[in-house]
């Protein structure tokens, strides 16, 4: 008993509010230490979260703003035809998808801080490049590049913040997250509108401009962000010692002990790679990420088929976004307060396809709908997605334990889950306009596809509790410690979520 009480009393206090008011003194104690917990918890929103809010808002300029200067000049000036504007929007996805990983790795190995401030500084040369093409094949080289620069950005930031918040913190963070980019859609065509003005300046276009500008944003964020982006909790200069030990704790306590990978060997490699979680997690992303990208980088040209000009459907944009925004933020709210992803997962999925069903309604099938009915479609598509996207993301986040599991295993989601991006672009293409059967209809299954990729991890992760709750995975904890402190979330003590 001495031996407890001695324990007991060694661990922070903070870490007390996982406890009973029986196991850690007097209510008002424990009041304080719940206090202690949250202002900490301020502090990591602010020095993790506003940084990295920041260089996404710029981040997704760069990558959207190829489609905002469709109908702004781009096509006539650089002559595209045909299939041009597909290629150079597709070749984004080649590197993005191959250099998810070995960032996620890179992220491992240096400060977060460095890392990111070197990405952000890259991909802003790439973006203003564009400002200076001379042709399809220039445009096809600057694209190739920003898709490299920016691939490990958003899986970087998500395991970053992975390491600072439990499993039902993390969605509304994310969220709050994937807003910026939300945020950055629905104000990169005025935006762009209003660069476009300065068509003439210094002999170049308007389009050209909108490059040259917001490649220059992303330029001078990356200097500062050095200094502003928090690193790893261990190393987190705006935590003090006491809140260092309560924040891995807290990680503990979070899955339920156990759990960590913190050693990059063939048997790690071995249990990354040959975890099914994985695999479905990304086919349930590259899913989602059709319409994902379709959206991002296609909503001013898919607004404007429905019979609206160049400056209309940017301007036409900006609701469809912030209402994304908003019911993103409620929807991540929600599902961290009831502990739940799926139920969501598949609430967006309806909801999208109803949107999609409407849009493939359109035309000679049923005699032509309203262009208010085409246009609320749209926003049934878009909220949809955005309901599902960061949730899938934080879905497999939380199942995934141990420092290189989640890093890499993040990183194959979101690096292969982009080939969605490559779909959007090619079922998109101008010969459809103004109906894009064949883009709407791809996207309709394959939302249906993410639901039901959802489902099935579900029913497999249920599964797993269910054989650890019975004690049919506790031979594992007979193993020597070299061995099971490097499992991950194969240490049976872990729990999965659903």
């Amino acid at each position: 008993m001495a031996d407890l009480a001695a324990e007991e009393k060694g661990k922070p206090q903070i870490a007390g509010v996982e406890r009973s008011d029986s196991e850690c003194g007097p209510a008002e104690e424990g009041s304080q230490s719940l206090e202690a917990e949250k202002r900490m918890m301020r502090k990591v929103d602010i020095n993790l979260m506003i940084p990295l809010w920041i260089l996404f808002v710029f981040g997704f300029l760069d990558r959207i703003n190829l489609g905002n200067v469709a109908v702004l000049g781009i096509m006539d000036e650089l002559k595209l035809k045909g299939n041009d504007f597909n290629i150079a929007v597709q070749i984004f996805f080649v590197p993005y998808v191959l250099m998810d990983i070995p960032s996620n790795i890179l992220l491992k190995k240096f400060a977060p801080s460095t890392w990111i401030s070197i990405l952000t500084f890259l991909w802003g040369v790439s973006s203003m490049c564009q400002g200076f093409v001379r042709n399809n094949g220039d445009l096809i080289v600057c694209r190739f590049f920003i898709g490299a620069f920016e691939a490990g950005f958003v899986p970087g930031c998500a395991y970053l913040m992975a390491t600072y918040y439990k499993r039902h913190e993390f969605q509304k963070r994310l969220s709050l997250f994937w807003v910026a980019g939300l945020l950055a859609g629905a104000f990169g065509g005025l935006l762009a509108y209003a660069i476009d003005h300065m068509a003439g300046l210094g002999g170049y276009s308007g389009w050209r401009w909108i490059f040259i500008l917001e490649g220059l944003f992303s330029i001078a964020l990356a200097g500062p962000a050095k200094f502003f982006i928090a690193d790893w909790p261990e190393q987190a200069k705006f935590l003090t010692s006491e809140e260092k030990k309560v924040m891995q704790t807290r990680s503990s306590q979070d899955v339920g002990g156990g759990a960590r990978m913190d050693k990059l060997d063939i048997t790690a490699w071995k249990r990354i790679l040959t975890d099914w979680k994985i695999y479905v997690g990304t086919f349930i992303y590259i899913n989602i990420t059709v319409s994902g990208y379709a959206t991002a980088l296609f909503i001013p040209t898919i607004v404007r088929s429905l019979g609206y000009s160049g400056i209309q459907s940017q301007i036409h944009s900006i609701p469809i976004w912030l209402v994304t925004a908003f019911v993103t933020l409620v929807v991540s709210y929600l599902t961290d307060r009831l502990r739940h992803r799926l139920g969501f997962i598949l609430f967006g999925v309806t909801f999208g396809s109803i949107g999609y069903i409407i849009l493939l309604c359109q035309g000679p099938i049923v005699g032509g709908l309203p262009a208010g009915i085409r246009y609320m479609a749209v926003f049934f598509v878009c909220v949809g997605c955005y309901i599902v996207q960061p949730v899938t993301i934080v879905w497999l986040a939380n199942n995934l334990g141990g420092h290189y599991k989640r890093a890499i295993g993040l990183a194959i989601q979101i690096g292969i889950g982009n080939l969605g991006g490559l779909i959007a672009s090619n079922v998109f293409v101008m010969k459809d306009a103004p109906r894009y059967f064949v883009g709407y209809g791809v996207c309709l299954a394959t939302l249906i596809m993410c639901g039901c990729g959802s489902v099935v991890l579900a029913l497999g992760l249920l599964r797993e509790n269910r054989l650890r709750e019975q004690g049919k995975r506790d031979d594992r904890l007979q193993l020597d410690e070299s061995i099971l402190g490097n499992m991950g979330d194969d240490d049976p003590r872990f729990r999965f979520t659903i």
